[in-house]
């Protein structure tokens, strides 16, 4: 049986009298790539934000191996640490170069050297075809090699876990595809994956497991070619058909 590197026990979060994310359950097992859909607005963004902390949960616990990280009071960076993020938008430092975006985190907050920040820096820019671009400035760069940039950012700090919250939502559409390359990349090199995405083709090719959320539940979950093909839930099937009659899968 595969260890269990992150598991959800009843997580709800509420925005005022609006519930977010209601008696969520989920186990993600170490080196699979666990994906989540559904319909904007249906809680995966906030999902993603809970697991990294930048979200306090109201009920439920969120384990990273066995330990509960959703403890009141319980120091948030250790834990971001291990479980990194990149957003839809990049984030990136627009004064800052290529190579000053990726070393601050591991020499600020982990204490590298700085030279061996940057060695390892070119490294990971060698890997996802930029080493060219260390030098350069974010506005210099597509929007591809922007988001190959802030996954790189990511990596720096040698994550346990990467959760990638709609990395492709603001791509052109030729671009979607050289960013998707990165994430596969990282799938056969072993790293645990969650991601929240709209390319529902890449969801069923790349996801050990996939997630529907609706409504701040889980309406449905298991391997791609059941949940593609063979939704249980009646609005799992409403959905997904939905998603084939816009050509999107």
């Amino acid at each position: 049986m595969s260890n269990i590197k992150l598991s959800l026990r009843n997580l709800t979060k509420a925005y005022g009298s609006h519930v977010v994310l209601n008696d969520i359950s989920l186990d993600i097992a170490e080196g699979s790539v666990v994906t989540l859909i559904g319909p904007s607005g249906s809680g995966k963004s906030t999902l993603l934000r809970c697991l990294n902390l930048l979200e306090p949960i109201d009920d439920g616990e969120i384990h990273l191996d066995g330990v509960d990280i959703s403890l009141p009071g319980l120091d948030a960076n250790p834990i971001r640490r291990r479980i990194g993020m990149v957003f839809q938008n990049f984030n990136l430092f627009p004064h800052m170069s290529v190579m000053e975006n990726i070393i601050l985190s591991p020499t600020r907050t982990l204490g590298v050297n700085k030279a061996l920040a940057t060695t390892k820096a070119r490294e990971l820019l060698e890997r996802f075809g930029l080493g060219d671009k260390a030098d350069s400035y974010p506005d210099q760069l597509s929007g591809g090699q922007q988001q190959r940039v802030a996954i790189v950012r990511a990596l720096a700090i040698e994550p346990e876990v990467l959760l990638l919250d709609e990395i492709t939502s603001s791509l052109d559409p030729e671009l979607v595809g050289e960013v998707l390359d990165v994430v596969r990349e990282l799938k056969a090199s072993g790293m645990t994956l969650v991601l929240a995405t709209h390319e529902m083709g890449f969801a069923r090719d790349t996801s050990d497991v996939v997630c529907v959320l609706d409504g701040g539940r889980i309406i449905e979950r298991g391997h791609p070619s059941q949940v593609f093909t063979a939704p249980t839930s009646d609005r799992a099937q409403q959905f997904l058909q939905s998603i084939i009659n816009s050509g999107r899968l």
